[in-house]
């Protein structure tokens, strides 16, 4: 291929590309968002993201009409909308993680808003903090516990979906009922319910957009809101995963343990997979052995029989 024409072909398409994805926030203006400068070099225009008329929150109006609320959410509809590789993979993720979030939320009485909660900890992903919050959830040890998930050398409940999904419903619905409201108990969700109490016993208030709270759970609603909007409107804001792209729920079938398990590794090759594939489908294992106590037993996944 003729290497001018080769050079040429590649530019239309990165300005076509380039012209496509402007559209997003440009509708309407009819420059292109990118110049050739004399030098060659691809000068970028970049634009902020627009903001939504109306918003809520399970189901809680977001006062929009408030200079400081706008500015707070358009500052984290910036910050989240540019981070173009983080978000497509998110948005990958939320097909095999938000139908059983989805549904655990139902069941425990709480909106379907909440799983962007579990976006903004965790980004669908089951990382450890520095401070040692865990899991899809982020919760630390002590909190963890005291919502019901076992928690010890061997098994670690904090990494397992459906059942830290539940324990942040415990905490979520609790909060709820002493603050009264679900932005409130969102927002004490980075900062403790101990942190908002003190906060809102201060300045006589319990509604989070009228409070000065630390910075980061100053913060914390606006970017759930932000997530809500990006990820809600992906096409929208030009966020394609085409269809059958995005990860799926792994095939598995279930197997009651009731005895204990010396090698987890062995247990794995016995029962026709491998030592990591069981550990991908139950990373709330945290040993290479599973001690159970008389009277207890343990669900774990197994790949599906082919």
């Amino acid at each position: 291929m003729n290497k001018q024409f080769a050079k040429a072909l590649g530019l239309g398409v990165l300005l076509g590309a380039t012209f496509v994805a402007g559209l997003a926030f440009n509708k309407g203006d009819k420059d292109i968002p990118v110049e050739i400068m004399d030098d060659g070099r691809l000068q970028y225009k970049w634009y902020s993201t627009p903001l939504p008329k109306s918003m809520s929150f399970a189901g809680e109006k977001v006062p929009l009409d408030r200079w400081e609320i706008k500015e707070r959410l358009d500052r984290e509809l910036l910050m989240n909308y540019y981070m173009h590789g983080s978000t497509l993979y998110i948005l990958k993720q939320t097909t095999r993680a938000f139908p059983l979030i989805e549904k655990r939320l139902r069941e425990n009485g709480l909106s379907e808003d909440f799983k962007y909660l579990c976006v903004a900890e965790s980004s669908l992903q089951n990382p450890t903090s520095p401070a040692g919050a865990v899991g899809y959830w982020q919760f630390m040890r002590e909190t963890g516990t005291r919502y019901g998930l076992e928690i010890n050398d061997e098994i670690d409940e904090r990494y397992n979906l459906e059942k830290s999904t539940d324990a942040a419903c415990k905490y979520l619905k609790e909060a709820y009922a002493k603050f009264g409201s679900w932005t409130a108990a969102a927002a004490s969700y980075n900062c403790g319910m101990g942190g908002f109490s003190n906060q809102s016993s201060f300045q006589m208030s319990s509604n989070y957009y009228d409070l000065l709270l630390p910075e980061e759970t100053n913060r914390y609603v606006f970017r759930i809101l932000a997530l809500k909007h990006l990820l809600g409107n992906a096409n929208q804001f030009g966020y394609i995963i085409p269809p059958g792209e995005g990860y799926q729920p792994v095939p598995t079938r279930s197997m009651t343990l009731t005895e204990s398990v010396p090698n987890l590794a062995q247990f794995a090759v016995d029962q026709g997979t491998n030592y990591k594939m069981l550990k991908l489908l139950n990373p709330w294992l945290r040993d290479r052995k599973l001690t159970i106590k008389p009277g207890k037993s343990y669900t774990i996944q197994l790949p599906m029989d082919k």
